[in-house]
């Protein structure tokens, strides 16, 4: 999916490790990385590294860029449940990098206060908002199509994304909710789960989610993802970029977690956490599909995650470092 969006930018690539095409266990994903990188910022000498967010490939950057002594900026820093296991691994691996930050861009005030509990130099931490939320006005296009939304436009959407490791024990229960949700808005409401990769999760979803108001459709790139949620009515997801993304659109988010790492969303009313509960999910949905007050207080919420400026407030920044 990475391909369609370089593509769509005219990003030239010059080195491409091919990593998730090689490894697919977090301790390969993480060593390959390394490996991967190391040669090349021995080559290239940049002065300063820039990682993003929180995954495996962040981590690894991190370390590269500490094994040689190089300048190390942090993009979306600063964001924190403190429990080591929700995200997993992405909590520890934000915590792991901010370590080794030598600049802490963060979404918030609420992720730099939490880097300035932790002993982050004040003058090295930067409240820049999230750069999601630039994408959009490059990503939105008012003349798009696709056969997903050709097929859910007699009728209101649901959007549904589940992937996270934490929630594969709790799929079925899950995707009960979801299943429930289907038969009783069966008459209003549609329901697009662009699905994850993962063959467990695929199984599940297959056997679970047959409905006729269910479409279960292949992972989407940024720009068709952000094209087709901009129509939802309600997102029900486990992710954590989508928590920021749809805040910006004006769509609620139930989050199918027990935590977030973005409570300035849950203060603004633009999210609410739900669990993995059948009862909870269920519970919610119909509460915000039925209550117009209350649907209207989470859409109208205002978004806290910036104003589609953080990429050029970072180039500014740095420029002047």
């Amino acid at each position: 999916m990475l391909n369609e969006l370089l593509d769509e930018f005219s990003v030239e690539v010059d080195y491409d490790l091919k990593i998730m095409e090689k490894y697919s266990g977090l301790s390969e994903i993480v060593a390959g990385s390394i490996s991967g990188l190391d040669p090349i910022i021995k080559k290239e000498q940049p002065d300063v590294i820039l990682v993003h967010g929180d995954t495996a490939a962040t981590l690894a950057g991190s370390l590269v860029a500490y094994f040689n002594q190089i300048k190390l900026a942090h993009i979306e820093a600063g964001l924190r449940t403190y429990n080591k296991f929700s995200p997993f691994p992405e909590e520890m691996n934000r915590q792991i990098v901010g370590l080794m930050a030598d600049y802490h861009f963060t979404p918030t005030e609420m992720t730099k206060e939490n880097l300035l509990k932790e002993g982050k130099p004040k003058n090295q931490v930067f409240v820049v908002g999230n750069s999601a939320i630039d994408m959009f006005q490059y990503t939105l296009k008012d003349d798009y199509t696709n056969e997903a939304l050709s097929w859910q436009a007699d009728k209101k959407m649901i959007l549904v994304t589940a992937h996270r490791r934490e929630n594969l024990s709790d799929l079925e229960e899950i995707f009960d909710g979801i299943a429930e949700i289907a038969d009783e808005f069966k008459e209003t409401h549609k329901i697009i789960y662009p699905i994850h990769m993962n063959p467990i999760i695929r199984e599940k979803a297959q056997k679970l989610l047959e409905h006729s108001n269910i479409k279960i459709i292949d992972p989407l790139d940024t720009i068709n993802f952000h094209n087709v949620m901009r129509h939802a009515e309600l997102i029900l997801t486990d992710s954590g970029g989508i928590q920021e993304e749809a805040a910006f659109l004006g769509i609620p988010v139930l989050v199918l977690r027990n935590t977030t790492e973005r409570p300035e969303g849950v203060l603004a009313g633009t999210l609410k956490l739900v669990g993995t509960s059948k009862e909870n999910i269920v519970n919610e949905t119909r509460t915000l599909l039925t209550d117009k007050t209350k649907y209207e207080r989470m859409s109208g919420s205002k978004n806290p995650y910036g104003d589609g400026t953080t990429s050029l407030q970072i180039v500014n920044i740095l420029n002047e470092k």
